[in-house]
C-alpha cells in the first residue's frame, strides 16, 4: 500500500478496502412487480421479481409464501460465447448451486407467513460478468423484492411488508497475500483464497462461502475478509435503502 492508500498490488489500483463503483436502479424492468438493474463496476445483473398466485405442492393450505430464485448468464455476458444452457437442455451445477444460494439468501430475511400463499420468483439475469455476479445478484434481488412487496401493498393485497430485515452480498479474497474486498475478475482468477458473504444489515452471518485456491489460509486472514465483507456491505445496505427510498 502506497502512501496515498492506494493498493500497489490490486490490477485495479484500488485501495485493499475499496469496492468498485455501485449502483443500484429499481424499476429497470418496467412490466416486472420489482426489478433492479445492479452493477458492480463492470458486472452488470438484472433482477426482476414476479409475484405469482399460487405457491409449491408442499406449501399449499399451509397459510405461508415462498421466495425463490432463478439465475443465468447471457452467452456474451463474458469473454466469449456461451451456449445458453436452455440450448444444452440442463442447467449447470454453478447456475443451480447460484441460484439456491440467492433464493436462501433473500428467504432468510423474509416473513413467508406474511405475504399469503404466494411465489415471488427473483430472476437474476447477467448481462456483464467481471467478478461477483452472485454477490451482485443477491444486493440487487433484495431491492427488486422490495418492491414487489410495495406493488402488492399498492394492490391492498397485503398491508405492510413482510421483509425484516436487508441481506446483502460481496466477495473478499487474498490477492498476491493481501486481503481485499470485492474482487473483479482479473483478482478473481488469480487469488489464493476467495469468499463470498452473504450478511444481514445487522452485520448477521446468512452465508459464507470460502474457498483456498492455492493453499490452507490463516483464521486471522478469514478474520480480516469478514471485516472487510462487514465494511462493504454496511455501504452497500446504505445504497439499497437509498434505492427503495
Amino acid at each position: 500500500m502506497n502512501q496515498s492508500g492506494i493498493s500497489s498490488v490490486r490490477p485495479s489500483g484500488r485501495a485493499r478496502d475499496a469496492m468498485r463503483k455501485v449502483t443500484l436502479e429499481p424499476g429497470w424492468a418496467g412490466h416486472a412487480e420489482g426489478s433492479c438493474l445492479v452493477r458492480f463496476g463492470g458486472t452488470h445483473v438484472l433482477c426482476a421479481a414476479s409475484v405469482i398466485e399460487r405457491v409449491p405442492p408442499f406449501l399449499r393450505n399451509s397459510g405461508r409464501g415462498w421466495v425463490t430464485a432463478e439465475y443465468g448468464m447471457l452467452p456474451r455476458s463474458t469473454h466469449s460465447r456461451t451456449d445458453r444452457e436452455a440450448a444444452r437442455g440442463k442447467q449447470s451445477g454453478r447456475t443451480q448451486e447460484i441460484q439456491r444460494l440467492i433464493g436462501r439468501s433473500l428467504r432468510a430475511v423474509t416473513d413467508l407467513e406474511g405475504f399469503g400463499e404466494r411465489q415471488i420468483t427473483v430472476d437474476c439475469d447477467v448481462l456483464r460478468a467481471d467478478g461477483g455476479t452472485r454477490t451482485a445478484a443477491i444486493t440487487g434481488g433484495w431491492v427488486a423484492l422490495h418492491q414487489a412487496f410495495g406493488w402488492l401493498i399498492g394492490k391492498g393485497e397485503i398491508d405492510e411488508t413482510p421483509l425484516i430485515g436487508q441481506v446483502a452480498a460481496v466477495s473478499c479474497g487474498i490477492y498476491e497475500g493481501e486481503t481485499v474486498l470485492d474482487l473483479d475478475y482479473a483478482e478473481d482468477s488469480a487469488c489464493q483464497a476467495d469468499a463470498n458473504f452473504v450478511l444481514s444489515g445487522d452485520g448477521g452471518l446468512i452465508e459464507v462461502q470460502a474457498t483456498a485456491e492455492d493453499r490452507p489460509f490463516a483464521q486471522s486472514q478469514f478474520d480480516e475478509l469478514l471485516a472487510l465483507a462487514k465494511h462493504g456491505i454496511t455501504g452497500l445496505c446504505a445504497q439499497q435503502r437509498a434505492a427503495v427510498g
